[in-house]
């Protein structure tokens, strides 16, 4: 279900930096974060969402994360971007 979010969504940024500057921005609406990501690339930028108010959606697979946002490699992180 979460990664059909991501499939579906018209705008999306992928990556830890490209996140967390969204988020930063005030632009994300969803942040999708895979659990079989190394936690020392995650934990700041769920901590920014904590504290900025964005929800923050658990996927089970890097791999799959990032088949849904169209790329040939895991994704870690990605957001889901209002513009």
């Amino acid at each position: 279900m979460s990664y059909e979010i991501v499939k579906q969504a018209k705008n999306r940024c992928v990556g830890t930096k490209k996140v967390t500057k969204t988020v930063e921005q005030g632009k994300a609406i969803e942040v999708f974060v895979s659990k079989d990501a190394d936690p020392r690339l995650t934990i700041n930028l769920v901590a920014l969402c904590t504290q900025k108010g964005v929800p923050v959606t658990y996927v089970d697979s890097m791999k799959m994360l990032g088949k849904a946002c169209g790329i040939e490699v895991g994704a870690a992180v990605a957001a889901v971007v209002n513009e």
